[in-house]
This record gives structure tokens, sequence and C-alpha cells, in this order.
């Protein structure tokens, strides 16, 4: 009889979930942890408790696996905590193979799939703190995983049987910071993190949440991995802050423009997913979630963490919630108070709680894990689809649908009546064999800068896209390419990424009415990271053959070559970006550079003007092979120098203008000078106005979001009162003003001192007295976004390779423009580049481009001794634009080396 009760309690057991109802009592509470409740008035916890707080509970709970990712910027480890049942967290590599098989889909037939798919547990990625000042993603993220390894209800048994679960912090280094600086005041009442210093990433902020298709930082590329080369979840929640104003969250589904390129299923899945958590609110009495028109948030920019995943077949969930740790209040909107398809459960003004925030983070984590789980064979079945979908498609002759076809079609349709036009039209316009997708991208090995090629190839890796490179020389439609060179096939799973990556990106003519103004895009139009990195590429559009083999991971560059055999010196081409490594090794050494004014001609070969001549010493001789080694630099060894002349290069002393809190555009412009080690300080408005700038610094480069858009007659952002910020910091307080910081400007450039203004930053250049007028003016005042609106798009410029700025670049360039300026030029200014005079729009969306035509976007300027240089568009755009930031690299020698007295 004992044995019957036994195997009763034993079969109760299993049909209860097994081992995942076990007992929980013996796990750690965070009240127990910390001392507090997870939400608590006036309190945050930091990364290194929560750190503390995921060992104690691996320990404690077969529930859960703590996985090690990567290390941070600022060398944090960062984790990933895997949660499920114990059985299946015994199982976890077995279920992370079948998740990759589907999400490849390459060998897996339908019928496989379909068996994968009903063995295989559901994936699914929640993740908190990317944006470290939006403080309820990342303690909601600690509420959650000490739910999850103790929940014991049915729907939550069920859940942990069906899905696993991965628990991430994101931004480790900005959680401490941000957690750290509220926490040290005493008094609650006075507790903020408004004042924060830096910038919450250590180099770009809030632009950590832009790095996802270029994968920069470090953190990003530890992300990238787990996502789309080791676990390929299905979901990927990422929470954000904060609501829009009388509203608690925003949530799924988004407003329009759709974009092309990724599989319809994406979309259809993310509105499911969404229904669900919508409906899970209301059912529980949380109001005040908000969709689609509720937010300007879309599905267009690839950049995202969550967005990046619809072009990996996955859905990406975006919520937007409010909160703060310091209690706040529901503003009463008074339109947010009439129930609409968009907001079907207003909510009323008031007294907002911490911990409210967080419930309803939980309660959103539910829906999603609990649709998860009644979906799980489906969520693994479609993922195949979707790659399925696009390894077929890769195979065949396919056409995207874009704006710019449907208005070909109905120029086409001119004089028909009516909605419907000729289906004849359909063959003729929109399946145009000349316009079909490419079957493959050719990357050839001899190009003038293989290295950026490598970067941006290793870009694609990191987000699993598969590249293959030729193991001899082959040839495809008459044209041949050497050994080395790579391709990406179009007939692969992440098809919609590379598509994205290397065609131009055609926004729809998004206009509020008809006539009327454009309605504002979340992000940018137009970054086909190709275009902004310089690469050159051949598209290929019929089936082909070519002697390949698979990339196994990231790719080194590979060496260079040494020709000639001349002992005078070394001849180098600037048209390599890491020519500037080499140049900034040798100017630390000690050891000439110089840049050829003219041609050089190197037997059968002619290299551009600014090539560089390095004259033969010990010294120098050790750090050229070493580049040619290390960096992919080729060189050439002569017995005589150049012919012509050359301009002596100098060891150069940059001054790089950064704010109080940090600006997002000077940290990736220190990024991007810290990557081609270029010697630089960090300067701030204090130093600025405190003069004798030339008895430390030869150049100050003022990066694009550096000043306020009403400079010079306003000061920007509103700082801290010194004394309530820690003495460390008091001295990058301020702001550039007309009153003191334009005096000392204009002595530093009289002097001999250069200033390099990037994009927006023109500002700066024309309170100078720069000899320029923009364009794009009216009376001081821009023009009506009717007339002329660039809302960040890559556009063609020419550029004048014999001029300095110039040298290394071809003679038309892609550049990212950003509400930017354009100028006329006067008083024996100089233009290195202008916008053709038919202008181009080569990615994105553009209102009026014709207004630029012809004019000037980079300009020399002297002024007295020293020289101001006016970057018009934005060469930095957040390190994608490694093509255009050799006009600021350019820059940061050339001003000194021309400077009077140089």
């Amino acid at each position: 009889m004992l044995n019957r009760i036994l195997a009763a309690i034993v079969i109760a057991s299993a049909l209860l979930g097994g081992p995942a109802a076990a007992h929980t009592d013996h796990i750690t509470s965070p009240n127990a942890a910390f001392g507090h409740d997870v939400g608590d008035d006036y309190q945050l916890i930091n990364y290194r408790q929560f750190e503390a707080y995921l060992h104690t509970l691996a320990a404690q709970s077969d529930r859960m696996k703590l996985m090690e990712v990567g290390k941070t910027t600022e060398g944090r480890t960062q984790y990933v905590a895997a949660v499920s049942s114990p059985a299946n967290i015994a199982r976890l590599d077995h279920y992370r193979d079948i998740a990759r098989r589907l999400a490849k889909a390459e060998g897996v037939d339908e019928a496989e799939a379909r068996a994968l798919a009903a063995e295989g547990k559901a994936v699914v990625w929640i993740d908190g703190g990317l944006h470290a000042t939006e403080t309820v993603p990342p303690q909601a993220l600690i509420a959650a995983v000490h739910e999850w390894v103790t929940a014991q209800d049915p729907e939550a048994l069920r859940v942990l049987d069906d899905v696993i679960i991965l628990f991430a912090p994101l931004n480790p280094d900005g959680w401490d910071l941000v957690a750290d600086w509220y926490m040290r005041e005493e008094d609650p009442e006075k507790r903020e993190f408004a004042s924060l210093p830096r910038l919450y990433q250590a180099y770009v902020g809030h632009d950590n949440n832009r790095d996802y298709y270029l994968s920069a930082m470090t953190e990003t590329t530890n992300v990238n991995r787990m996502l789309f080369r080791e676990w390929f979840p299905q979901i990927v929640y990422n929470h954000h802050q904060p609501a829009p104003a009388g509203t608690v969250v925003f949530m799924p589904p988004f407003r329009d423009p759709f974009n092309y390129n990724y599989d319809p299923l994406a979309m259809t899945t993310l509105s499911e997913v969404a229904a669900a958590m919508h409906n899970r609110l209301v059912a529980e009495g949380k109001p005040g979630a908000t969709m689609r028109s509720g937010a300007p948030y879309s599905t267009w920019n690839n950049g995202m963490e969550r967005s990046i995943t619809y072009f990996h077949n996955a859905i990406g969930l975006l919520t937007e919630i409010t909160g703060h740790p310091t209690p706040s209040r529901i503003a009463l909107v008074p339109d947010n108070q009439l129930p609409r398809n968009d907001l079907p459960a207003p909510i009323a003004p008031q007294t907002w709680r911490f911990r409210q925030s967080i419930d309803y983070s939980l309660s959103i984590n539910r829906a999603v894990l609990d649709y998860a789980s009644r979906n799980r064979d489906r969520l693994l079945f479609n993922i195949w689809r979707m790659g399925a979908n696009a390894i077929a498609r890769g195979e065949t002759d396919t056409w995207r649908v874009t704006p710019s076809r449907i208005d070909a079609l109905k120029a086409a349709a001119a004089g028909q009546t009516g909605r419907t036009v000729d289906p004849a039209l359909y063959d003729k316009v929109l399946r145009d064999p000349a316009l079909r997708d490419p079957r493959a991208y050719v990357i050839p090995a001899d190009q003038a800068d293989l290295p950026t090629a490598i970067a941006f190839l290793n870009s694609l890796i990191k987000t699993g896209v598969d590249v293959d490179r030729a193991t001899r020389a082959f040839s495809i439609a008459g044209t041949s390419y050497p050994a080395g060179s790579f391709i990406v096939r179009t007939n692969q799973a992440y098809r919609p990424h590379v598509l994205d990556m290397f065609e131009p990106q055609d926004h729809p003519h998004d206009l509020r009415y008809p006539g009327g103004p454009p309605v504002l895009p979340y992000d940018a139009t137009g970054y086909t990271l190709a275009l902004q990195m310089g690469v050159r590429f051949d598209r290929i559009l019929d089936p082909f053959e070519a002697p390949l083999e698979r990339v196994p991971d990231l790719i080194a560059v590979p060496a260079g070559k040494i020709r000639g055999r001349g002992d005078a010196g070394f001849v180098v081409d600037h048209a390599a970006i890491n020519s500037f490594i080499l140049s900034n090794r040798l100017l630390k050494a000690g050891q000439p550079v110089f840049w050829q004014k003219t041609e050089v001609r190197l037997g059968a070969r002619t290299l551009a003007p600014g090539a560089l001549w390095i004259p033969e010493s010990e010294t120098s001789r050790v750090l050229v092979e070493q580049a040619v080694a290390e960096l992919g630099l080729n060189a050439e060894a002569v017995s005589r120098a150049p012919a012509g002349d050359a301009m002596a290069l100098k060891p150069v002393r940059i001054g790089l203008v950064d704010r109080y809190g940090g600006s997002m555009s000077a940290g990736w412009t220190r990024w991007l000078l810290e990557q081609f080690e270029f010697p630089f300080e960090v300067v701030y408005p204090q130093r600025l106005d405190a003069g004798d700038l030339n008895r430390d610094f030869d150049v100050l480069v003022f990066a694009p979001d550096l000043l306020p858009g009403d400079f010079p007659n306003g000061s920007g952002r509103g700082q801290p009162d010194p004394e309530t910020i820690p003495e460390a910091y008091r001295s990058w307080l301020g702001a550039v003003t007309r009153e003191k910081t334009l005096p000392q400007l204009t002595r530093f450039a009289e002097a001999g001192g250069t200033i390099v203004t990037a994009g927006s930053a023109h500002k700066l250049a024309l309170a100078l007295g720069a000899p320029i007028e923009d364009v794009l003016s009216n009376a001081g005042r821009p023009l009506p976004s009717t007339d002329f609106f660039i809302p960040g798009a890559l556009l063609a410029m020419d550029v004048d390779p014999a001029e300095p700025l110039a040298y290394g670049l071809p003679a038309r360039l892609d550049v990212f423009f950003d509400e930017n300026a354009a100028f006329t030029v006067r008083d024996g200014a100089r233009i290195a580049a202008r916008y053709p005079a038919t202008p181009v729009v080569s990615s994105g969306w553009a209102i009026g481009p014709e207004k630029l035509a012809g004019a000037a976007a980079v300009v020399d300027a002297p002024m007295g001794q020293g020289r101001l240089i006016i970057l018009g568009p934005d060469v930095i755009n957040r390190a994608q634009a490694r093509a255009s930031v050799r006009l600021l690299f350019n820059a940061l020698f050339y001003g000194p080396a021309t400077a009077a007295g140089s």
C-alpha cells in the first residue's frame, strides 16, 4: 500500500512539472540579499550586488545556469542567466543546438524542422539595463530572475518546462555608475542621477543601442554573439524607459514604416506577441499601455538590439515604461484619457511608485513567456521557415518592392485612370531583370583598403552572417577576382541582414498629409554600412561557381607586402586607413613622415597625392615591417625619395572638446582616435576659457552634437551646482559661450592653431567668422522641412583628391548627412569636397536635396596663422563612417603641418 502511495506521489509530481516544482524556500530572497525589496522607493541595487546575487542563486537553484559571456569596456564580467526546468538545464547544449539548426535552416528540410520543433524548447531573451539611467529594467531583471527560480504556480511550471529563459544585464558599467551616483546621498530626498558627470557607457552612452550592426562596442559584440552565433532565441525582449506622457508603458506593435528586407512572418508574429502583452495587462487590471501611434518607434532602422532581430528572423520586443526610484507622477494628458485602439485602457493621473513599474514589467514578462510556452513548436518551426525562405530567395530571381519602385510603376501608368493599372506593368516595372536582388556580393581582395573591407566583414560575422573566402583566383561574368577575395551569399538564413548592409535603404516619403511636413523618423533613414565604410564590392545577379571555403570566425587582417629592395625609405599608399596608425607610431618614435603633394609613380603603379614617404632608419624599418605584418599595409622600399613637393608631418597635440555629462559624438570620436592611436586629451569648456591654448594644443576638435541648437545664443543643457558633485568633476562644468570661449578660440587659431568642426558643430565656425554661408538657412533660420529635410541619409559627395584634406579618398564618397549644413565660400577659403550639381541620395530619404547642388561640404579656411576646417556632414556617425572619417584624420595632421612656423 505504501509503495502505491509513493508511486502516486511521484506521478503527481511529474504531472505538476517534476523537479521544477521542487521546494524553493532555501532560495535567498532579494530582501535577504540587499536588505530591502526590489522596487522600494529611493533604493537602487548596483551591478556588483546583482552579480553576487546571481552567483548565490546559481549555487542554490537547479533551475539556473550562470554563463559568462565576456568582459565589459571597464573590465566587469558580463553574464547571462539561463533559467528553465532542471531537466532542461541538464540538457542546455542539446536544446541550444536545436535552436541553432532551426535558426540557420541550412541542410534542414521541412520534415526534420517539424521534428526538431516538436522536440526543442523555445528560447526567450529578456534583458535590462542597456540605458543605465532607465532604472526600472535592471531592477526588474533582479526581481524576474528571483521570480523564475522560485515560482510554483502551474503557469510558471509549464513555462519552465517549455521555455529556456535567458536573463541578460546589458550594461554593467553604466548600471554601477548610475546606482552608485544615486545612492551616494544619505538623504533619500536628495537622491538623483540627472547630474551624472559622464556617459553611462564609457564611449557612447545612449548610442549603445545604435551599435548592433556595426558591433563596435565590447558589450554589443558579447550580446550579438549570444543572439546570433550561440543561442538563437526566437524572442528578444529589450526593456526600456520612459513611457509617453500620460501612460505607463509603450508596447508593440509599432508604427510604420516597415523595412522591406525582412520576412513578413516576423511582423505578423510580433503582432501576436504584442496582443498577448496588452491582453495580460488589461486582464490584470493594469491600465495605461499604449502602442503604434502612441510613440514614434518603428521597425525601420537595423541598429537597435530589438530591431536587428527582425533581420535575423526573430521577434524583437521593445517596451518603454515609466518609473523612478524617487516617486513620480503619471501626468494628465487630455487626449490620453479617451480610449482608442492604440490606448485601450487609459490611466488616471496619480503618484507612481517604483514597485508599480516593477510589477508591470514582471506581468509583461509573464505574457511573453506564456505566449512562448503555448506556441513553442510554432516559434521554433517559424524561425526555420523564415530562414528556409531566405535561403530559397537567395537561390532564385527575386525583387524587393520599395517606394521608388512604386513611384516608377505609377509613372509608367501615367494617364491610366482609376486605382488599378495595367497588370502587364507588374512584370515590366516591378520585375525588371536589371533590378533583381543579388545572389551574392564579392569583396575583392585587391581593393585599396582591404583592412577596412575586413572590418566590415567582421561586423557581418559578429551578427551571425556566413562569409566565404576564395581559395584561388576565379571569374564571374567575365570579371576576375584574386584568391583571398570574399563572397557573402544571399542564400542564407540571415539574408535580410545581408541585404540591409549592402543595399541602399529606400525609405518612404512619409508626410503628415499630402503636401504637408514630414513625419520625423525614429532614427536614420539611410545607413548602408558597406557604403559608409567605403567597401568596394560587386553585386552578383546570376548563379555562379567559385572555389570557396567558409570563414570559421572573425577574419584576421592578412599581412601586406614590402615590395622593392631600395634602402632610402618606404612609400605607403594613403588610401589604406591603417596608414594613420603607422604615421602615429612613427611620429611617437620621433621618425619623420611626409605626405607627397603629387602623384608617386612606382613602376607600373601610380599612387594618388598624399602617399606617405618614410625615410629609412633602423627604427622606421622596424615600425614599417610591423605595420605590414599586423595592419595589412603594403610598402614600397625605394632607392630614392619620391620626386615633387612633400608636406612634413609633426607630432600633434589634439584637444577633443567634451562637456559635463558627455557628448556621444565626442565619445565615438574618442573611441576612433584610440583605435587609430592618435594622441589626444579631452578638453572641457573651463580649460578653453582659461586661454593660452597654443601652449597645450595644436588642434581642437568639436564633434557634431557638442553645441546646443541655438548656439551661440544659448548655453545648452542645465548643469548641477558645483557644491553638489564630487570635486573631481567640477572642472568639467561649463559651456562653450560667445563671451568667454570664442575670444580664446580666436586667439588660438590666429596664433597658428587648427579648429576642426564636424557636422552640426559648423555653428562654431560661423560664430568665429569663418568665410562661409549656410545655403540651407534663410536669414539665419533653417529652411522649412517641406522644402528641405534629410533626417539621416547617405549622400554622394565629390572630393578633390589633390586637396590635403581629401588625400586617400576616392573622387566620389558617400557621407552621412543628418540635418547638417552646406556652404558657399569666400575670402580665400578652399573647397576640398562639394555636393554634385545633381545631388545623389545614395541611401535613405531626402526632401529637397537639390538645395545642395554644387554647395561646399568640406572647407579649409585660413584664420590668422592657423585655420578653421569645417567638415559639413557627420563624418563620424557612430564610428560607422569609416570612409569619411579620413577627412577628420587628415585634418588632424594637415592643420598643424601647414600652420605658420611649422
